[in-house]
C-alpha cells in the first residue's frame, strides 16, 4: 500500500463528512488535502484511542519528530510521506501542524474550560489552523480568505462539541465552558448521566447559535473572487449546516442520543453544493472584465 493509498483508506473509513467534500477538487488537490486530513486524523487518534495518558504524550512527542522529519527528508509513517509531497507544493510550515498537535495535547491537560475564551484557543488550534491550511491547498488569491477560513474551522469544531457532547461527556471532556453551564443551570455531571434539566435545552441553543453565527461570519468574509476555488470548505459547511438544523428539528435531545447524517444525504449535499457553486462561478465570470492577468487559483 502506498502513502498516499493509506491516507485515502483512512479518509474513507472516517465517514467524516469533510471527506465527501474532498471528491470535489483535482487530483493533485485532492491528494494534498486528504494527506492533511490522514495527519489530523492520526494526532487525533493518539488522544481518543490511548487510555494511558502517559503513553499518548509519548506518541505525540513522536509525531512532532516525525513533523520534523517531514520538512528535512527523512518523513517515515506513511500519513507523513504523503504530506511531504503536501507542504512540498503548498504553503504549510511545520509550525502550524506543531499548532495541531499542541491543540490534541490539551485534550491530555484540561478536560474543562471555564470561559469561551479559554474554549476559543483548542477550537483554533485543533480547527482553525486545519482551516488555514486547507484554504492554501483548495488556493486563494485574495489574503481575506485566511479569515474565512479561520472562522469556518471554529464553526466546524463547535458544531462537532454540540453534537458530541455526551460522548464526550461520558469520556470526562465537557468542551462546553462552565460560566455558561452555570448560566443555563446545568452540571456537568448531568451531561454525563443524559439527565439534564430543561436549562440544557436552551444551552444547547445556544451553542448552535453561536456556532451558525461563526458560518454566517466566515461566508460573509469569503471574497467572491475566491469562492469556487474554497468550494470544499462550502461543501463542508452545507453538510455541518444540515447537521445543526437536524439537531434543531430533534428538539436539542442531544442527551438522548447522537444525531448524524446518513452518508447518501452527505453525498447529496455535496453534490448540489458543488453544483450550485459551479453555476455562481459561471454567473461571476460573466460579469468581470474582459481582460484578466493570471490563471484559476
Amino acid at each position: 500500500m502506498t502513502p498516499d493509498q493509506y491516507c485515502q483508506q483512512k479518509a474513507a473509513r472516517s465517514g467524516s463528512s469533510f471527506y465527501y467534500s474532498f471528491l470535489f477538487l483535482p487530483p493533485e488537490r485532492r491528494r494534498a488535502i486528504i494527506a492533511l486530513y490522514a495527519f489530523c486524523r492520526e494526532v487525533d487518534d493518539v488522544v481518543d484511542e490511548c487510555s494511558d495518558a502517559a503513553l499518548a504524550r509519548t506518541k505525540l512527542a513522536w509525531w512532532r519528530q516525525e513533523v520534523e522529519r517531514i520538512f528535512q527528508g527523512g518523513a517515515q509513517h506513511p500519513v507523513a510521506l504523503a504530506l511531504a509531497h503536501t507542504v512540498a507544493r503548498f504553503d504549510i510550515t511545520a509550525d502550524q501542524l506543531h499548532e495541531v498537535i499542541d491543540g490534541m495535547e490539551m485534550d491530555l491537560e484540561q478536560s474543562r474550560y471555564e470561559t469561551f475564551g479559554e474554549l476559543a484557543l483548542y477550537c483554533h488550534r485543533v480547527a482553525g489552523m486545519v482551516g488555514l491550511m486547507a484554504a492554501e491547498v483548495f488556493g486563494y488569491r485574495n489574503h481575506q480568505t485566511q479569515k474565512y477560513a479561520h472562522n469556518l474551522g471554529l464553526a466546524f469544531q463547535l458544531t462537532n462539541i454540540l453534537r458530541d457532547v455526551r460522548e464526550d461527556a461520558m469520556r470526562g471532556r465537557v468542551y462546553l465552558p462552565a460560566e455558561e453551564l452555570a448560566r443555563f443551570g446545568v452540571h456537568a455531571d448531568e451531561l454525563r448521566r443524559g439527565q439534564a434539566g430543561p436549562g440544557a435545552i436552551e444551552l444547547f441553543r445556544f451553542q448552535a447559535d453561536r456556532a451558525e453565527t461563526y458560518y454566517e461570519r466566515a461566508l460573509e468574509l469569503l471574497p467572491e473572487e475566491d469562492r469556487y476555488a474554497q468550494r470544499s470548505g462550502i461543501i463542508m459547511a452545507a453538510i455541518y449546516r444540515a447537521t445543526l438544523e437536524e439537531i434543531r428539528r430533534d428538539g436539542f435531545a442531544l442527551l438522548d442520543h447522537r444525531v448524524s447524517l446518513t452518508p447518501i444525504r452527505k453525498l447529496w449535499i455535496a453534490w448540489r453544493t458543488a453544483t450550485a457553486e459551479k453555476r455562481r462561478q459561471r454567473r461571476y465570470l460573466r460579469g468581470r472584465p474582459q481582460v484578466e492577468t493570471g490563471g484559476p487559483p
